[in-house]
């Protein structure tokens, strides 16, 4: 059975009102009981449904967030078919899921709010959901305040403070106007040492095989790519800077 026609009885709830936990009833069959809801622990889900549940909330959020700013552009929903390489024959019911989430903003913040639960362990996995939102963001050609403010608050759900977002916010920004030192998340008075540092462990980090181990689906892997040639850059930059000084 496919994975995303699984998932269409979880996005029927969450369009009741239900949050994730609706689409976790649907894939965690057994180990979800709407009547033992309270005794229900995350734990008790698969790697293979958390993976899952990854993809429908990044669906979910994508959706929301291509309609904060009012409208949902074609290239916001062709930055998604290329990001979820969605075969045809599923494309339909991947489309009534993002249609569905879509039709207003609201209700995000649930759902942004458990998957920083779930994955409350794997932080790189969390990191990766919000630079791919902001691809999406970025794919009209910019970035509006309210996407910013929607990414902002789905940052702070995933736990993550402020220099964390500013990291992932200049990564994707263009390379002239982004900050590197920003980007590696380092001080201006920080020595070489500890600025090289960072930069190789952003780097294993980032790198597609770690990712991979960590669960991150196939999809999101070009984007991790992109992240690297971002990294990478912003240390090009900061050496080339400190040279001239």
């Amino acid at each position: 059975m496919s994975i995303w026609g699984r998932l269409l009885g979880g996005a029927a709830g969450f369009a009741l009102g239900g949050p994730i936990g609706a689409i976790i009833g649907v894939m965690a069959g057994s180990a979800f009981d709407r009547k033992k809801q309270k005794n229900f622990h995350y734990s008790q889900i698969s790697q293979d449904q958390k993976q899952q549940i990854f993809t429908i909330s990044f669906i979910v959020l994508a959706a929301k967030l291509a309609k904060s700013d009012g409208q949902v552009t074609d290239d916001e929903i062709q930055a998604f078919k290329e990001k979820f390489n969605v075969p045809k024959t599923e494309l339909a019911k991947v489309a009534k899921i993002f249609n569905e989430a879509k039709k207003d903003v609201y209700g995000y913040k649930q759902i942004a709010d458990q998957v920083g639960l779930l994955f409350t362990d794997n932080k790189i996995l969390l990191e990766e959901m919000l630079n791919n939102l902001f691809f999406i963001a970025a794919s009209d050609g910019q970035i509006s305040l309210n996407e910013v403010d929607l990414l902002r608050s789905i940052s702070q759900s995933f736990s993550f403070n402020e220099k964390t977002f500013q990291r992932i916010f200049q990564m994707n920004l263009n390379n002239n106007t982004s900050d590197p030192y920003k980007i590696l998340d380092v001080s201006r008075e920080d020595t070489d040492q500890a600025i090289r540092k960072k930069w190789i462990n952003l780097n294993k980090e980032h790198h597609p095989d770690n990712l991979i181990a960590k669960g991150m689906p196939k999809e999101f892997i070009e984007q991790s790519n992109k992240e690297l040639a971002a990294i990478n850059l912003a240390y090009d930059k900061i050496k080339e800077i400190r040279a001239k000084s």
